[in-house]
């Protein structure tokens, strides 16, 4: 199904409103500790899936980048370009399809992550792996969550990216900035709620603020 509007022009039905994660705990060591050691904690999940017009979902992967910068970490975020049939034009992690000549999830993150915008994988080192999400698209999304060490070159395929951006972590792992909107689906079919998380002059939502959501909860279990 895909809906014609505009998710910035939605209501906001609430602020999420959890704490912020510890700036302590938004280091590269306490990360890695984290993901080694993950303990007990219950993933959110969404309606969105409900949205797909088929029953079988195909697998992909994304890279959620954590880049290592002096002032603290950092998430690399994509435009998607504006001709794509899938999410054409939103904030998107770097990643895509899986292939059989792939193997792993984390392999097809990486790949797709160097097809789109050049990141070599000598600079990221793999943390680990957030729970599955399902896409209205028909996607079942393995996020891989990783550390990025600058420096390191971007060379985007225009194709599939507009552009690149890059958000403090410490604004991402902040349940005020974590916005509630709601859609009314056609023809009596009820609402949507779905997760929005602006910065700047970007509207991070869907998908994308959903899996960024999980992140949130594992960091803060």
């Amino acid at each position: 199904m895909k809906l014609k509007f505009n998710p910035e022009e939605l209501p906001i039905q609430s602020i999420a409103g959890e704490d912020a994660i510890p700036e302590s705990h938004l280091s590269a060591a306490w990360l890695k500790q984290r993901f080694a050691q993950p303990g007990l904690w219950t993933p959110e999940t969404t309606d969105e899936h409900l949205l797909a017009t088929i029953e079988t979902f195909k697998p992909a992967s994304v890279l959620m980048p954590l880049v290592m910068r002096e002032a603290g970490l950092t998430l690399l975020l994509t435009h998607r370009a504006v001709h794509l049939n899938d999410h054409a034009g939103q904030v998107s992690f770097p990643g895509g399809r899986f292939e059989d000549s792939d193997g792993t999830a984390i392999e097809t993150a990486l790949r797709e992550t160097e097809e789109e915008v050049g990141l070599h994988r000598r600079h990221v080192d793999i943390l680990g792996v957030l729970p599955e999400y399902k896409t209205s698209t028909g996607y079942q999304v393995t996020p891989v969550v990783s550390l990025v060490q600058p420096p390191f070159d971007l060379k985007i395929d225009p194709f599939e990216v507009a552009s690149l951006f890059e958000v403090p972590l410490s604004f991402l792992m902040n349940g005020q900035h974590h916005q509630r909107r709601v859609i009314n689906l056609p023809d009596g079919k009820g609402q949507r709620t779905f997760y929005a998380m602006p910065y700047q002059q970007h509207f991070i939502w869907g998908a994308t603020a959903g899996m960024l959501r999980n992140l949130f909860h594992f960091l803060r279990a």
